[in-house]
């Protein structure tokens, strides 16, 4: 009887739900980093600036990259990421947002919630 290889890549999703309370402060921090790229187009960089003065979860997307949640867990490369951010309505009553119990894992490391929030 043989063994089924398993594949060695893995596909991590992960959800985020963010409160701008700084709108400033980020879209700086995203200019900031516009212009620290010194490998992006001079056309691409004016595109980049617009986007991100005119749409927060633009700002967003600028600074946060997926490459930063991995880059220090041992075994592993990142071959492929993507991510898009969005505004949203929030309705913290809502069951949608709210965890159940068949949502948690029972191996779950309830440190790693307190580590979140």
């Amino acid at each position: 009887m043989s063994t089924p290889e398993t594949s060695r890549f893995v596909r991590l999703r992960v959800e985020v739900v963010l409160e701008v309370d700084d709108e400033d402060a980020l879209t700086k921090a995203a200019l900031r980093r516009i212009a620290d790229d010194s490998t992006m187009p001079p056309d691409e960089r004016v595109h980049a600036e617009g986007s991100v003065t005119e749409d927060t979860a633009e700002a967003v997307a600028y600074l946060v990259d997926p490459f930063d949640l991995v880059s220090e867990v041992p075994g592993i490369e990142l071959v492929q990421a993507s991510w898009s951010s969005e505004r949203i309505e929030r309705d913290p009553d809502s069951r949608e947002w709210g965890l159940d119990d068949d949502d948690v894992d029972e191996d779950f490391d309830d440190e790693a919630v307190n580590r979140v929030g």
